[in-house]
């Protein structure tokens, strides 16, 4: 998987999309993701010694890696990733502007 922790993404498909966000998670054995302030659930949270009175919390879920793409961090853009060789380390590079993502 190509997107990692820390990336910023934008989701190009379902009921979030064109929401951007920040990468808290990364599933990769599942294809999936957790990314700040979207596919927002709401989850029925019994009394805990953390959370003595209980209630009703919101929590971001996973979505598939698929309905989102990495935002450039250079050109601000969304984009695909292209692999690139530099000091001798392959490196994640933007597809539109040519620049390394890894630093």
């Amino acid at each position: 998987m190509n997107i990692r922790k820390d990336d910023t993404v934008l989701v190009i498909s379902g009921k979030y999309r064109g929401k951007k966000g920040k990468v808290l998670k990364a599933i990769p054995g599942e294809d999936r993701l957790v990314v700040e302030g979207v596919n927002i659930h709401k989850k029925h949270q019994r009394p805990t010694k953390d959370l003595p009175k209980g209630g009703i919390i919101e929590k971001e879920s996973p979505i598939h890696r698929a309905c989102v793409m990495l935002v450039c961090p250079r050109c601000s853009r969304p984009t695909r990733i292209r692999a690139k060789v530099v000091d001798g380390k392959k490196v994640r590079a933007c597809a539109k502007c040519g620049e390394a993502i890894d630093k």
